[in-house]
C-alpha cells in the first residue's frame, strides 16, 4: 500500500516537473525567477538560460515518468534519490544569491525530502 502511494506521488512529481519546465515558455517571467531576487527576467539573453532549465526540467520529469511505466519500484526510487540533486542544488542557489528562505526551504528544499522519502520507500518495497 505505501508503495503505491509513493509511486503515485513519484508520478505527480515527475508530471509537475514537465509542467514547470514547460512554464519557462509560456509563462517565462513567472518561472524565470524560482527565487533568486532581481532576476533581469525581461532580459532575451537570461530568458534564454531559463529556457535551458526548462528543458532540464522537461526531460527530467519525462525520464521519471519512463522510468515509473517501465521500470520496478526500485529502479524509480532510485531515479528519484538521485533526481533530488537537482533541487538540493537549486535551494543552494538560491540560498547563496539571497533569495527568500520560504522559497529555499519551502519549495526547493522540501520538494527535495519528498523526492528522497518517496525514493526510499520505494527503493525498500
Amino acid at each position: 500500500m505505501i508503495a503505491t502511494v509513493a509511486t503515485v506521488v513519484a508520478g505527480l512529481i515527475a508530471a509537475a516537473v514537465v509542467v514547470m519546465g514547460t512554464s519557462f515558455f509560456w509563462a517565462p517571467a513567472v518561472a524565470a525567477g524560482f527565487g533568486i531576487p532581481g532576476t533581469p527576467v525581461d532580459d532575451r539573453a537570461f530568458r534564454a538560460w531559463a529556457q535551458v532549465k526548462g528543458n532540464r526540467d522537461i526531460g527530467t520529469g519525462l525520464l521519471l515518468l519512463v522510468v515509473l511505466v517501465g521500470g520496478t519500484p526500485q529502479l524509480l526510487g532510485a531515479a528519484m534519490v538521485t533526481a533530488a540533486v537537482m533541487p538540493v542544488a537549486d535551494a543552494v542557489t538560491v540560498a547563496r544569491a539571497g533569495g527568500p528562505r520560504a522559497t529555499v526551504y519551502g519549495v526547493h528544499a522540501a520538494t527535495a525530502a519528498v523526492m528522497v522519502l518517496v525514493g526510499l520507500v520505494l527503493l525498500l518495497a
